[in-house]
């Protein structure tokens, strides 16, 4: 049996036609090979932990109010919502574009913890953590509404 690599190099003048190549033999088998069964590979499944680390459950002491003025002051809410610190952000001093990332962020922030995120106007949102529960009405079109004050 000749090798189709030195048939190519023969062809295209790169190696002479009396050059020899032996391939080595490979040993002949004469028993069937033993079907080997294909071990499992190892699975780790995919749990939520059992433990989760919760702020202590007790009398609520602080409320922190920020008012970030770019997107890299998101790490103050960071550190204080996973405390257990409600958080509200008034983006009143935010570009448009900033403060749409901070909610986003904000947004996962509150969901990876289990807390709540809540619009209590067009530029003010409430971060609560797990165990803080947040009464009041629903629609926002009453926490907008600025109130008119007439002149005298």
């Amino acid at each position: 049996m000749a090798n189709p690599l030195k048939k190519t190099m023969v062809y295209l003048g790169l190696a002479d036609e009396e050059e020899t190549y032996e391939e080595p033999e490979q040993p002949v088998r004469t028993s069937r090979p033993q079907a080997v069964e294909p071990k499992p590979a190892p699975v780790t499944p995919l749990r939520r932990p059992e433990v989760v680390r919760q702020p202590a459950v007790g009398p609520m002491s602080e409320i922190l109010t920020v008012h970030p003025k770019q997107y890299r002051d998101a790490q103050v809410i960071a550190e204080n919502f996973r405390e257990g610190i409600p958080v509200i952000i008034n983006l009143s001093q935010m570009s448009d574009a900033d403060a749409r990332r901070l909610i986003d962020f904000a947004s996962g922030l509150s969901l990876g913890l289990y807390g709540r995120i809540e619009r209590v106007t067009s530029k003010v949102f409430l971060l609560s953590p797990e165990n803080i529960a947040v009464s009041g009405e629903t629609s926002i079109a009453h926490a907008d509404a600025e109130p008119a004050f007439a002149q005298s």
